[in-house]
């Protein structure tokens, strides 16, 4: 993991085509900017672990369905 301090209106750089700034620290909140191409999707990780666990119920169900339809 790598540890960076940043004040507010100082950003860092990923993969030299993202930006994330820090909007504003108060009361142990920090507001953090993002700007990214279109093409990156950007999710808080409570909301991207949902979505994995989605995805993988949906594939299970997929496989159930076709063994399902398999045995017909």
């Amino acid at each position: 993991m790598l540890i960076l301090s940043r004040k507010k209106e100082e950003s860092l750089i990923l993969n030299g085509n993202i930006e994330v700034k820090i909007l504003e620290v108060a009361n142990g909140i920090v507001k953090l900017g993002i700007v990214a191409p279109r093409d990156v999707e950007v999710h808080r990780k409570e909301i991207y672990e949902k979505i994995k666990e989605e995805n993988r119920a949906s594939v299970s169900a997929t496989h159930i369905v076709r063994k399902i339809v398999q045995k017909k």
